[in-house]
C-alpha cells in the first residue's frame, strides 16, 4: 500500500500551526468565562433596568459566548487529521467559523436597530444608576477579555473574530456608561435607545473584515499583502528559471499558504536542484512552506519553429 509523505517543512509547519491553536484555545477560555459573568450580570441587570443599551450590549456579549463557543470547536476540529477524502483534513473549520461570527454581528445589530428605532418613539424610564453599576462592570471585563485574546496571534482569523466581538463589546459598554450617566445628570431617557443605535453602528463596523477576510480565503484569493504576480517575477530570477505559468497563491488557514506553479526551465538545468532552490526562495522570502512546483523543459528553438510553421 502506498503511503502518503509530507512536503518539504510540512512538519515545522504542522508544529507552528499546533502551537498556534493550543495558544487561541487557551485565550479563548479565559474570555468564554469572562463573558459568561459578564452576560448573566448583564442580562439580569438590563431587565430590572429597563435599559436597552445594557439589552443591547448583553445580546452582544452572548454573541461573544457563542462566537467563543464556536472558535473552540472550530479550533478542535481544525486540528484533526486529514483522510484520503479531507487531505487537508478540517483547517478550514476556522476560517467558517470567522464568517458565521461575522454574520452573527450582523444579525445582532439587525435586532438592536429594530428595538431602538421603537424605544425612539415611546422611550420608557430607565434606572440610570443601575447601568451606569452594570455598565462600569461590562466594561472592566471587557477589558479583560480583549487584553487576553489581543496577546494572541494576530493572524489567526478564527481568535481575530473573538476579538473582534470583544473589542466592540469594551466600547459598547463606554456606550453603556454614556447613557447611564446622561440618564442620572439630565433624566433624558432618549440617550438610551439612541446609544444603542451606536452600539448597533459600531457592531457593524467590527464585521466587516470578519467578513471579507473568510471570504477571500474560501474562494482562494491570494494572501493578504501577497502580490502573486511580484512571487512569479521573482522566481524567473533565479538561474535558469525561464518562465513561470499557472501560479496558484492561497491560503488553506491562519497561518498555511500554499503555492503551486508549473516551471519553465533551460534544457541543461538540474530540474530537482532548481525546484529545491525556488522551495527555499519561497518559504524565507514569502513565508510559503507548502508549494507544488511542476518543473517543465525549456522547448528547443527548432521544435518551437515546426509547432509554429
Amino acid at each position: 500500500m502506498a503511503h502518503a509523505h509530507p512536503h518539504g517543512g510540512r512538519g515545522s509547519l504542522a508544529d507552528t500551526l499546533d502551537a498556534r491553536r493550543a495558544d487561541t484555545r487557551r485565550r479563548l477560555w479565559i474570555a468564554l468565562a469572562i463573558n459568561v459573568a459578564m452576560l448573566v450580570a448583564e442580562a439580569i441587570g438590563g431587565v430590572i433596568t429597563g435599559s436597552l443599551a445594557l439589552l443591547a450590549d448583553a445580546g452582544h456579549v452572548l454573541s461573544d459566548v457563542g462566537a467563543i463557543g464556536l472558535g473552540l470547536v472550530a479550533g478542535g476540529l481544525a486540528s484533526l487529521p486529514g483522510g484520503p477524502r479531507r487531505t487537508f483534513g478540517y483547517q478550514r473549520t476556522e476560517v467558517i467559523a470567522a464568517l458565521v461570527n461575522g454574520i452573527a454581528l450582523v444579525v445582532v445589530a439587525a435586532l438592536v436597530v429594530v428595538t431602538a428605532v421603537d424605544r425612539l418613539g415611546d422611550s420608557p424610564e430607565i434606572e440610570g444608576v443601575g447601568v451606569l453599576a452594570l455598565g462600569a462592570f461590562g466594561l472592566a471585563g471587557n477589558v479583560a477579555a480583549t487584553w487576553v485574546l489581543a496577546r494572541g496571534q494576530r493572524e489567526d482569523l478564527n481568535l481575530e473574530g473573538v476579538l473582534r466581538h470583544s473589542f466592540a463589546d469594551a466600547l459598547g459598554s463606554v456606550g453603556v456608561i454614556v447613557s447611564g450617566t446622561v440618564i442620572l445628570a439630565t433624566g433624558w431617557d432618549l440617550i438610551d435607545p439612541l446609544v444603542g443605535l451606536a452600539i448597533a453602528a459600531l457592531i457593524v463596523a467590527s464585521s466587516v473584515r470578519l467578513i471579507a477576510e473568510p471570504i477571500n480565503v474560501l474562494m482562494e484569493a491570494a494572501p493578504t499583502g501577497l502580490d502573486a504576480e511580484a512571487v512569479a517575477r521573482q522566481m524567473c530570477e533565479l538561474e535558469h528559471v525561464r518562465a513561470v505559468h499557472d501560479l496558484h497563491v492561497w491560503t488553506l488557514t491562519a497561518g498555511f499558504d500554499a503555492l503551486s506553479a508549473h516551471v519553465v526551465v533551460s534544457p541543461e538545468a538540474d530540474r530537482d536542484l532548481v525546484r529545491r532552490r525556488l522551495e527555499v526562495m519561497l518559504r524565507e522570502r514569502y513565508g510559503i512552506e507548502h508549494t507544488t512546483l511542476q518543473m517543465e523543459e525549456e522547448a528547443p528553438p527548432e521544435l518551437l519553429d515546426v509547432e509554429g510553421s
